[in-house]
């Protein structure tokens, strides 16, 4: 049976669970080899790995936070030294922390420097050996907060996440020319371990949104956006670039705009 990933070599950022471990998993089962990128789940990135194996196909966890620019060089270069290449960067990793206007800009600061600067540097490294091979998939995680949802106390998370928008654009005009693909998922709610984690207050007035505000009246699901990111990861993608697809269930809580 034809796998559509076959041969390719993928980092996926975070992906020691949630939405990074679906990616990884669902890479390998279409042929990719994967590195698991971590920070502090490092048993739970070798899980990953594990299975991954036990599907016959390759896989590395490495440890790196994206924040650092030399950790995500460092990321790059223990990948291609590993595998001998890099066809597809998914830039998964982020952090959520709630916060408005009125709230500490330490706030921001952080969610920059993993939701952005993480973006900005492990693309920088991947580009370079990409560029070389004048072939490569890049695949950035934004977020429907980045688009205008009206969920309160998200304001700096979303600025972030808005920055994931353009800099997805910026990259592509930026890396079209040597054959390389730049693009981006916008997930509405998604129940992973965040979710999940939150105390049952907090979770059921999380779900009562989704069901309330989604034409699909349900939360989704890891292996959703999987999916979508396995198909922008494939050669049936290769004539789409610099595009923000939003995968949310039909959302309706989209603040006004013109256009």
């Amino acid at each position: 049976m034809h796998k559509i990933l076959d041969g390719r070599v993928a980092i996926i950022t975070g992906s020691s669970r949630g939405i990074g471990r679906a990616i990884a998993l669902r890479f390998a089962n279409e042929g990719a080899r994967v590195v698991c990128n971590y920070v502090s789940h490092e048993g739970k990135a070798k899980e990953v790995v594990e299975q991954i194996k036990s599907m016959g196909s390759e896989a590395l966890a490495i440890k790196a936070d994206v924040a650092s620019r030399e950790e995500a060089e460092q990321l790059v270069e223990a990948t291609v030294k590993y595998f001998g290449r890099l066809d597809i960067l998914v830039n998964n990793a982020g952090i959520l922390i709630k916060g408005g206007i009125f709230d500490d800009l330490s706030i921001l600061d952080k969610l920059i420097d993993v939701n952005v600067k993480g973006v900005i540097n492990c693309t920088r490294a991947a580009a370079r050996i990409m560029m070389e091979q004048r072939y490569g998939r890049v695949i950035n995680l934004s977020s429907i907060a980045g688009i205008g949802t009206s969920a309160k106390n998200t304001t700096y998370y979303a600025i972030s996440k808005a920055a994931v928008i353009i800099l997805t654009k910026r990259l592509a005009l930026e890396l079209g020319e040597y054959g390389i693909t730049v693009n981006a998922v916008a997930p509405g709610l998604i129940m992973t371990d965040m979710v999940k984690s939150q105390s049952k207050e907090e979770r059921e007035s999380i779900l009562r949104l989704a069901l309330e505000r989604s034409v699909l009246r349900r939360v989704g699901k890891p292996e959703d956006v999987a999916s979508l990111i396995t198909y922008l990861a494939s050669e049936e993608a290769g004539y789409i670039t610099g595009q923000i697809i939003t995968i949310d269930g039909g959302r309706t809580d989209f603040l006004t705009r013109s256009c």
